[in-house]
This record gives C-alpha cells, structure tokens and sequence, in this order.
C-alpha cells in the first residue's frame, strides 16, 4: 500500500501492441470498439500481432537489434517511448539514478534447431551424445545470453542510458503485478525518486503456442471477447511492450514534469486455484484499498485472460461492485503475460487523461455504458494459473 506522506506520479507511459503505437493510437482503435485479432496466421490458435513498428526509431543500432530476441526488441522499444514521454529521454543527471525493474518470461526458442534435433534423435545410435553434439554446434552463441530473462533490462540500459539499479522479475502475470508494486512501494518509501516499470511480451511464438495448449489454455478457432468465451474459453496470445515512468511527485515537480496519473495503490497475493480462492484473493485485496474509492467515478480495466475458471471467478467478484463500469482489454490486446499489468496502468492512464472510459465490448451485460467523468480507474491482474493483483489510479488536476 501507498503512504499518503509521498505520492507516486505516472509522468511517462511507453506502450506498442497490434492497436499499434503510443497512447494516442491506442485510445483512438479502443474508441472504434473494433478488435482486429489473427485468426490465420497460427491456426487453429487465435493471436493479437504486433502492429507494423520501426524498430530503428527508438534502437538506432543494427548491430543493438540483431543480437535482440524480438521480445526484447519490442520491450527495449517501448522503454524508449516512455522516456520520451516523460521529456528524460538522454537526460544522462536523471537516467543515472533511475531504478528499473523489469517484468519478464524466458528466452525464445530456436525453431529450426529444435526441429532438427527431434527428427533426428529417433534415429541417433546416441541420443545422448547425438543431442549434446548438436546443442554445441547447432545454436548460436549468443541464444544462450539471450535466454536470460534479465537481458531486457540490459538492452535498455545499453540503449537508453538507464543506470541505476535494476531488477528483473519472473513469474508470467505475477512478475508484471510485483514489479509495479515494489517500484510503488520503493517510491513510497523514499527508496525511489523515479523508476522505469514494465516489460514485454512476443506471443508470434509457435513454442508458447503448444506450451500452453497442453495446459488447454488457449483460445482455438473462433474469436470472441473474453466475457464471452465462457466454459470452452481460453486466451489468445498477443505481442505487447508497456513501459511505465513512475515518480515521487517531489521529484517530478523539481524538473517541471507533469503527472499523467497518480499511483494510488498496488495490492497483490498468490493464492491456492480451489474454488472460489480467486474470488475471495479479490475480495481480500478490494478490502485494503476500497476506502479510497470514489463511488460513480471510477471503473474497472480487467486483465481477465478468459482462461475458463479464473475469469469466471474475477466475473463474480465484479459482479459485486454493479457501480463500477468494467472493461477487459484482453478482448482488443489479447493476453500478453508479464506485461499485462503494467499495460492495463497505462491504458487507465490514458483513459484518465480522457476523463472517459472506451465503449464496451460484451455482448453478456457485465461491460455497460459508464456515464459521468472518470476520475479513477482500479486495474486487475489475475493470472491464468497463479496470481492476483489490484492497482488503483487518480486522476490529477
């Protein structure tokens, strides 16, 4: 929880997805209510791509992108893009104590290698030699750097500047709830003057695909929002970068920065997936920050996956709280694991600075017209197998 005697600033948010690039692109495709998912490209399997970036523009380098995996092409961009919107891009006085901390998953899989290797083995009079032989031979040195979670983190200090402290979390939906709880706690704490929160996810990857399909976690065939998807639902992956500047408002005031939001709270647990555990986490959480909720000018941003059970669970909490409008931007971004968190903050960011929420996108009821100016925004992260978060936003001025 915050401490009321300091307050965090949101003073720069960096965001890509296939709504395309920055706030301002992705408010305008949220207020044409039309998602645009990719129901071909990885068939039977739904997926939210990439909209079209120019890497070049916030990764000058060629010799920077190529030794990228494009996850981190994609978080390393948006980081760039949070930094210019907090006016401290190549700011070197700033950019020298600025924390980062980084949600992210593992490295991506060479493909071609791994296909070689399965067809082959069969056939090995060694399996094990066979595969240790080609392990040394086939991959390239720099996949084993690259599948470092951490890397992200330093490929945007090599790019952008930023050095001061750094971590990295992993951990899928939870990695992205925790790491914009500790920079807020950090802030709160006089740890932190400024930090840079957020991370980045690739869902174009075949690899995850089947990974989570043997969880029966993904969303096959047809496309719907995800209030819809119902028993048979599931989540259809999709390529994000979030990137969040976050501030002690002494700090932002002393360099003539403007906030975006206020960072109220960030609340999380890990609970036990019994029946009805997310339910009650949510419940449990609400319950610390409820007081600083103002009724009929807040709403809901939910990071409901659609995954079946889990989703079901966040409905029948919001279900609760009839007076706060609900929108799930699982159903225009698709999911992207550890940065989801951060970029459903950015997006109530942008709403914020709108003074108004997007229409909905349901067809079940939950998602309703909001009427009235939005002053607030309570953001949920419940993570797909493990993980449950709650963040709430101020407007400021």
């Amino acid at each position: 929880m915050a401490n009321a005697e300091r307050e965090a600033w949101i003073t720069g948010v960096g965001i890509v997805s296939n709504l395309g690039e920055g706030a301002e692109a992705h408010w305008q495709k949220l207020i044409a209510a039309q998602p645009a998912p990719d129901t071909t490209a990885f068939a039977p399997y739904v997926v939210h791509p990439l909209a079209p970036v120019n890497f070049d523009l916030q990764i000058p380098k060629k010799g920077d992108q190529r030794q990228m995996e494009n996850w981190q092409r994609i978080g390393t961009y948006a980081a760039g893009l949070a930094l210019d919107s907090a006016g401290v891009k190549g700011n070197r006085d700033i950019l020298s104590h600025m924390d980062m901390i980084v949600a992210a998953g593992g490295g991506e899989r060479d493909l071609a290698v791994d296909a070689t290797i399965l067809s082959g083995m069969p056939h090995a009079p060694n399996k094990a030699a066979y595969l240790n032989e080609h392990l040394m031979s086939d991959l390239r040195p720099t996949l084993f750097l690259a599948q470092l979670s951490n890397l992200l983190a330093g490929n945007i200090s090599i790019v952008h500047g930023v050095t001061g402290s750094s971590r990295t979390f992993m951990g899928e939906e939870s990695s992205g709830i925790d790491a914009v709880r500790i920079a807020l706690s950090r802030i709160m704490a006089g740890q932190s003057d400024i930090a840079l929160v957020g991370g980045a996810h690739n869902g174009e990857r075949p690899d995850l695909l089947m990974l989570y399909e043997f969880g029966k976690f993904n969303l096959k065939d047809r496309y719907a929002p995800v209030w819809e998807r119902g028993d048979n639902g599931g989540f259809a992956l999709g390529s994000l970068g979030a990137f969040l500047v976050i501030e002690a408002r002494d700090h932002a005031e002393k360099r003539g920065a403007k906030p975006l939001a206020r960072l109220t709270a960030v609340v999380s647990d890990r609970t036990k997936r019994s029946p009805g555990a997310v339910q009650g986490a949510l419940t449990r959480l609400w319950d610390k920050i409820k007081a600083k909720v103002q009724p009929g000018h807040a709403a809901v941003l939910s990071g409901a996956t659609g995954a079946a059970v889990v989703t079901a669970e966040e409905r029948k909490f919001l279900e609760q709280h009839g007076d706060l409008a609900v929108r799930a931007t699982g159903s225009y971004l698709g999911h992207g694991m550890e940065p989801q968190f951060p970029m459903n903050i950015a997006l109530a960011t942008v709403a914020l600075a709108h003074g108004t929420l997007f229409p909905p996108c349901d067809s079940t009821g939950l998602e309703r017209p909001m009427s009235g100016e939005l002053s607030q925004v309570l953001v949920t992260g419940v993570g797909h197998w493990r993980g449950e978060g709650l963040a709430l936003l101020d407007r400021v001025g």
